[in-house]
C-alpha cells in the first residue's frame, strides 16, 4: 500500500471517530465491491417440463435456451448427469470485463452433454464477442459422413470478434465427412465468412480440451478473408476473396488429440498465433487425403512450442509439422515428433504461392518414417532447419530429404540444413536424397549409422553417444562441433541456455558431455 493511500484511510477513520456519520454514511457504499451484472439461466434436458431457467424451474430443451438474448455477465448452465440433443446456439455477448459464460451445474458425476445428433453442428457460437464456453461434453456422432462439427465459432461480415475462449471440454465420436471446407468438419471449427465487413478473431484461446475420434479435423481454422499476394493462385479468388485480414493473439494450447481422422491442427489466416503444449496421438488415420499433425497455412509469425505428435497414419503427408503455401516466418522448436510414417517436416508452397521464413529448430525425432523433410514445388525461402536430433531406432526413412520439385535448376529453393544429428540404431540403409535442388545447403551435421552419399561440408561421421534421454555423452564428437546461427532462440529443447557467441553442439542438446 503506497502512503497516500494509507494517509487516506486513516484521515477517513478519524473522521468517522470524530461522529461524523453523513460523512461516513456517504463513504460505506463506495467501499464495497460493485455487484457483477448477469444473470444464471438453467438447462436441464431431463426435466419432464420447461420452466423459466431458474435452478428450481430450468429450461429443459436448447430450444429454449437459444430464444434467450445474453449479456455481460449471464451465465447459461446445463445440469451435470444429463444430455440435451440437438444444437446450442446461444445468441447474445459478454464483455471484456463480465464475458457471457457456458458451463455446467450440479455435481453428478458425469458431465453434461450435448449431443449434435447429426446436426451440423452440437455448438455454434456466431457473431459473438467475450464468451467462455467450459466443461461440457460435446459429441455429435450420428448420421455418419455428413457435414459436421462438434463446436463451431462463425464470424460472418462482423469485425473484431475478441475474448472467445473454448477450455476443458470433452469433445469426442463427431463423424462427419472427407471435408476440409469453410464450414466443417472438425471437433472444433474455426470460420470467418462473410463477403462485406473484413471479420477476425482477437485474443482467440483453446485450451485444456480433450478432443477424440474425430472425422475429420481436430482444431482447424478457416476464413474468407484471406487474399494476399503471397497465396498466389493456390487458394480459389473466388471462394476467398476478401483482403488479408488475420485473426490476431490466437493461442492452442494443453489439448489433447487422440484418434483424428485428417488433421490435428491446422491454422489459417492468423498472426502472432502460439500453438503449445499440445498432444496428438494418431491422425490421418482415416482420410483419403492429405493431412499433418501440426500446420499452417497463409500464416505470419506462427510459433509451434512444446508439443508432442506421433502416430501418423499413412505417408499421404502423415507427417508431424508442416509450413504450408504462404506460411511467413513460421518457428517449430521444442518439440517431440515420433512414430509417425510421413516423417517430421514438409515445407510445400506450390500453386504460385510461397513459403518463407520457415525456422525448425531443438526439435527431436524418434521414429518418423518415409522422409524426415519433404519439400513440395514452388518458392521456399530464407528456411533454417539447425539443431534438431534425429534417431531412427525400429524405421528407416527412404529419403533424409524429399524434394518433389518439378524442375529443381529453376525453382527456387533456400535450405540450410545445420548442426543437426541424424542417427540410424537400425538396419543401414535408407537416408536419400530425392531430387534435391541447388539451393538445398548442409553444414556441420553429424551422421552415423547411414550410407549414403550427401553434402556436408564441415560434418562429423562418428557416434554421438546420444544417451537414452537424447542428451549427449561426455567425449561426443557433437560437443562444439556446430557452426553459429544468430537468432538462435536461446535454449535448447532440455531447457539449457544457448549462447549466442560460442560455438554450439551438434543436435537439439546445448549442455555439457554427461557421464
Amino acid at each position: 500500500m503506497t502512503p497516500s493511500r494509507t494517509r487516506t484511510r486513516t484521515a477517513l477513520a478519524t473522521a468517522a471517530a470524530l461522529a461524523l456519520p453523513l460523512l461516513a454514511t456517504a463513504l460505506a457504499p463506495a467501499a464495497q465491491a460493485a455487484p457483477k451484472p448477469g444473470d444464471r439461466h438453467h438447462v436441464d434436458c431431463s426435466a419432464p417440463a420447461g420452466g423459466d431457467g431458474s435452478v428450481r424451474h430450468p429450461w429443459n430443451t436448447l430450444a429454449q435456451a437459444n430464444a434467450h438474448p445474453y449479456g455481460p455477465g449471464d451465465r447459461l448452465l446445463l445440469k451435470r448427469g444429463t444430455t440435451c440433443t440437438g444444437t446450442l446456439a446461444p445468441q447474445g455477448a459478454g464483455s471484456a470485463a463480465y464475458p457471457f459464460t457456458i458451463a455446467d451445474y450440479g455435481d453428478a458425476a458425469g458431465r453434461a452433454v450435448v449431443d449434435g445428433a447429426g446436426a451440423h453442428d452440437a455448438v455454434l457460437l456466431a457473431n459473438t464477442r467475450y464468451v467462455r464456453l467450459t466443461r461440457l461434453e460435446i459429441t455429435n456422432a450420428a448420421a455418419p459422413g455428413s457435414e459436421r462439427n462438434g463446436v463451431r465459432l462463425r464470424l460472418a461480415d462482423y469485425g473484431a470478434a475478441r475474448g472467445i475462449t473454448l477450455d476443458h471440454l470433452s469433445i469426442h465420436d463427431v463423424r462427419g465427412g472427407d471435408y476440409k471446407t469453410l464450414t466443417g468438419s472438425s471437433a472444433v471449427h474455426i470460420a470467418v465468412e462473410g463477403t462485406d465487413v473484413p471479420s477476425w478473431y482477437e485474443g482467440l484461446e483453446i485450451h485444456h480440451n480433450d478432443i477424440r475420434d474425430v472425422d475429420r479435423e481436430g482444431i482447424y481454422f478457416k476464413s474468407r478473408f484471406s487474399k494476399r499476394d503471397l497465396v498466389g493462385n493456390q487458394q480459389d479468388p473466388v471462394a476467398y476473396p476478401g483482403a488479408w485480414t488475420p485473426s490476431r493473439g490466437v493461442r492452442v494450447h494443453h489439448n489433447t488429440l487422440t484418434s483424428i481422422a485428417g488433421d490435428g491442427i491446422k491454422l489459417d489466416t492468423t498472426s502472432g498465433a502460439r500453438v503449445d503444449h499440445n498432444r496428438i496421438d494418431g491422425f490421418q488415420l482415416r482420410s483419403p487425403s492429405a493431412n499433418a499433425g501440426i500446420w499452417t497455412f497463409n500464416t505470419d509469425d506462427t510459433t509451434i512450442e512444446y508439443n508432442e505428435v506421433s502416430g501418423g497414419g499413412n505417408t499421404k503427408d502423415g507427417m508431424s509439422f508442416d509450413a504450408d503455401g504462404a506460411s511467413r516466418n513460421t518457428v517449430f522448436q521444442y518439440n517431440n515428433s515420433h512414430d509417425n510414417k510421413g516423417g517430421f517436416l514438409l515445407i510445400c508452397p506450390y500453386s504460385g504461392a510461397q513459403t518463407l521464413g520457415t525456422v525448425a529448430r531443438y526439435n527431436v525425432s524418434v521414429d518418423d518414417g518415409a522422409r524426415l523433410i519433404q519439400n513440395c514445388w514452388g518458392p521456399i525461402i530464407d528456411t533454417k532447419i539447425y539443431n534438431n536430433t534425429f534417431v531412427n531406432r525400429t524405421t528407416t526413412p527412404a529419403y533424409l530429404v524429399q524434394d518433389d520439385a518439378g524442375s529443381p535448376a529453376t525453382t527456387r529453393h533456400e535450405i540450410a540444413v545445420s548442426n543437426n544429428i541424424f542417427v540410424s540404431e537400425g538396419a543401414v540403409g535408407g537416408y536419400g536424397f530425392k531430387n534435391p535442388t541447388p539451393g538445398l545447403a548442409f553444414s556441420h551435421n553429424l551422421f552415423h549409422g547411414i550410407a549414403m552419399t550427401r553434402p556436408n561440408p564441415g560434418g562429423v561421421e562418428a557416434d554421438p553417444l546420444l544417451r537414452p534421454d537424447l542428451r549427449l555423452g561426455a567425449g561426443s564428437p557433437a560437443l562444439s562441433a556446430g557452426t553459429l546461427i544468430a537468432d538462435n532462440g536461446g535454449r535448447d529443447w532440455f531447457g539449457n541456455a544457448v549462447s549466442a557467441t560460442a560455438t554450439p553442439n551438434i543436435g537439439a542438446y546445448a549442455g555439457v558431455g554427461l557421464k
